[in-house]
């Protein structure tokens, strides 16, 4: 009996067959021989929330692609105060090379898991792939672009503008297999109340005022203080004010 093989996985490692990141991520830009390459210097890791996976000022030995949930970004001041500066999700790139040192900190806001590799492992792919060079240069540029959309968010905003905004990131990101034209969702929110707050610059009672407002009008459904329910994303979207 022949077997037929497909040959958009000819060659192609079993653990990078299903793989975000190799679809939609940086490894896209790899050809089959290179993923093998990188899969032998790879080891997939499971986070628990609250752990930190890396520290301001600390050493940078790897980077990751983020397989599933939601790593939080924050930058800390000298006196040991904090601020949430973004959110990455599934399938980004965990890391910012040629960099010696971290200049933020992650953390798992969810059960998180990541594909790690060795920093000098994707410096020298970098080098031989032109492609993966420049899907890097894509990301960090589009994360630029999406600092400078929540510049607005944060500057200019109502209250419930900022809160129906987060809800929207958090509805268009925290599923990598949602189609985009997908006209509701659900999901469990991965920030706490007071995490919401410090990130959209507002009180925690703020914060939820305005989601029981937004529940009150119909634009969301929330079970157990967590899991929200959006039925119509474009609804949501209005809310934004974008």
């Amino acid at each position: 009996m022949t077997v037929r093989q497909d040959v958009h996985s000819a060659g192609i490692p079993v653990l990078c067959q299903s793989c975000e990141a190799r679809h939609r991520g940086v490894c896209g830009a790899l050809d089959a021989n290179q993923l093998v390459g990188l899969s032998k210097t790879s080891s997939r890791h499971q986070i628990e929330p609250g752990i930190e996976l890396i520290g301001d000022a600390e050493r940078v030995d790897s980077y990751s692609n983020v397989l599933s949930g939601v790593v939080k970004l924050t930058k800390s001041l000298s006196d040991g105060r904090q601020q949430i500066v973004g959110l990455q999700f599934a399938p980004d790139f965990l890391g910012r090379p040629f960099k010696v040192e971290s200049a933020i900190n992650a953390e798992a806001a969810t059960a998180v898991s990541l594909c790690s590799f060795p920093k000098a492992t994707i410096e020298r792919m970098m080098k031989e792939s032109p492609e993966l060079e420049h899907r890097l240069l894509k990301q960090t540029l589009n994360e630029l672009d999406e600092a400078r959309v929540w510049m607005v968010t944060l500057g200019r905003k109502t209250a419930s503008e900022k809160v129906a905004s987060f809800l929207l990131m958090i509805a268009r990101n925290i599923d990598p297999t949602l189609d985009p034209a997908a006209r509701s969702t659900t999901f469990d929110l991965p920030l706490t109340r007071a995490d919401i707050a410090d990130f959209l610059g507002l009180t925690i009672e703020t914060v939820s005022r305005q989601l029981t407002r937004l529940r009150t009008d119909g634009v969301i459904r929330i079970e157990n203080n967590r899991h929200v329910t959006v039925d119509s994303l474009s609804r949501l979207e209005r809310r934004s004010g974008a």
